[in-house]
C-alpha cells in the first residue's frame, strides 16, 4: 500500500530540525501540495528550507512561517498565510514540544513546568482550534499531535514533560470526540528517537538504552515521520482518537510484567 496525500497541504510546528523537519520531507515525499514548517526562529527556517531545497523538494511547496507554539496570535497568523499561500490546511502536525523542567515534581521549578505544559498541551490546543477556525471546520481535515512514551507511563526525573504528554493524548480522544466526522484527530507517541533534543537521554550509552527495547534499537526521525504521514493519510481515513506508540515495543514490553 502506497501513502498518497493527493495534493493536500500542511503545516508541522516545530520544524526547523528533528522530528518535525523529516516529517515535512516525508509528506512532501508521499504527495503533499505544499507544506508550512513553523519555527520560534526565522534563522532556524531558513536554514530547514535550504536544507529540503538541497535534498530536492520543490521550493515553492514549501513555505516557512515564524511562530510560538503557545501563541494564539501566531497560530492565527500563520493558519492564515498558509491559507492564502496553498488554499487550505488540510493537515496540521503538533510536533512543537519542550522539556525545561526536568526533575521530580516536587522541586521542579514551577515557572519552568508551566512553560512545559503551555507548550506541550495548550499549544496543541490553540494550533488546532486556529486551524478548525481557518476552515477545516467544513472542508474536513486531520490533526497529528505527537506525543510520548511518557505520556502513557511515569518515568523519573521527566514528571512534568510526562504529565503534558499524558495530557495531549487525552486532548487527542476529546478532540477526536468533538471534532467528527469533519475532521480527525490523532496521535503518535515516539519513546527515545535519536534527536538533539534526546541526546542526555542516549548518549555514551546507546547500545545500553536501546537493549530495553525489544527491537534493539532506538528509533530515528524517519520512524516517526512515517507514521504520522500514514495517518495523516487517507489510507488512515478510519481511524481516530487513538495515540500510536512508535516506540520499539517498550511500552508494550514494560506493560506485560
Amino acid at each position: 500500500m502506497e501513502v498518497a496525500l493527493d495534493g493536500a497541504n500542511a503545516i508541522v510546528t516545530g520544524a526547523s530540525r528533528g522530528i518535525g523537519l523529516e516529517t515535512a520531507a516525508t509528506l512532501l515525499d508521499s504527495g503533499a501540495g505544499g507544506v508550512v514548517i513553523t519555527s520560534r526562529h526565522d534563522t532556524n527556517l531558513e536554514a530547514a528550507k535550504s536544507e529540503l531545497v538541497e535534498r530536492g523538494y520543490v521550493e515553492d511547496r514549501i513555505h516557512t512561517a515564524q511562530g510560538r507554539a503557545d501563541s494564539t496570535d501566531d497560530a492565527a497568523r500563520v493558519l492564515s498565510e498558509t491559507v492564502a499561500k496553498f488554499g487550505s490546511c488540510d493537515i496540521l502536525v503538533n510536533n512543537a514540544g519542550t522539556n525545561p523542567s526536568a526533575g521530580p515534581l516536587m522541586d521542579v521549578d514551577l515557572g519552568a513546568v508551566e512553560k512545559t505544559w503551555a507548550v506541550n498541551q495548550l499549544g496543541s490546543l490553540i494550533w488546532t482550534r486556529a486551524a478548525w477556525h481557518a476552515g477545516m471546520s467544513s472542508r474536513g481535515g486531520v490533526v497529528v499531535n505527537v506525543a510520548s512514551v511518557g505520556g502513557l507511563r511515569p518515568s523519573p526525573i521527566m514528571g512534568a514533560y510526562n504529565v503534558s504528554k499524558g495530557a495531549l493524548v487525552h486532548l487527542t480522544r476529546q478532540l477526536a470526540h468533538e471534532l467528527a466526522p469533519h475532521v480527525r484527530v490523532v496521535g503518535v507517541a515516539p519513546a527515545i528517537v535519536k534527536t538533539r533534543l534526546s541526546n542526555a537521554l542516549w548518549e555514551g550509552r546507546e547500545e545500553e538504552i536501546a537493549a530495553t527495547h525489544p527491537l534493539n534499537r532506538l528509533g530515528t526521525v524517519e520512524d516517526v515521520a512515517n507514521a504520522i504521514t500514514f495517518l495523516a493519510s487517507p489510507q488512515a481515513s478510519w481511524i481516530t482518537g487513538v495515540t500510536l506508540p512508535v516506540d520499539g515495543g517498550v511500552v508494550e514490553a514494560q506493560s506485560s510484567f
